[in-house]
């Protein structure tokens, strides 16, 4: 299971432009159905995420973030070690294993 870990906002300055870091993740990465990443990341940290950006728990009432098109879903490599992360906003969400 993958735990969130951090945002590109957040990030540690000196991991930004790495060999390996944030960026090598970002232009690495290969796009993924929200399916594909429910089934590997913790699920409950990330309705946590959702609650938070304000997106409904229910279709029924208002827009879920499973319905909104402007999120992408992503795998990659963070120094080597497999990760999975959503762009919100412009603003990549990382989950990385234990």
């Amino acid at each position: 299971m993958y735990s969130y870990y951090c945002n590109c906002v957040n990030w540690p300055v000196h991991d930004v432009s790495s060999n390996g870091g944030l960026s090598d993740m970002i232009d690495n990465a290969l796009d993924l159905t929200r399916t594909t990443l429910l089934k590997h990341v913790n699920r409950d940290q990330l309705k946590e995420l959702e609650i938070g950006f304000g997106y409904s728990s229910h279709h029924t009432q208002g827009l879920t973030m499973a319905a909104d098109w402007h999120i992408s879903y992503h795998r990659s490599k963070l120094h080597g070690r497999t990760v999975y992360y959503f762009c919100y906003s412009g603003i990549e969400f990382v989950f990385t294993k234990d």
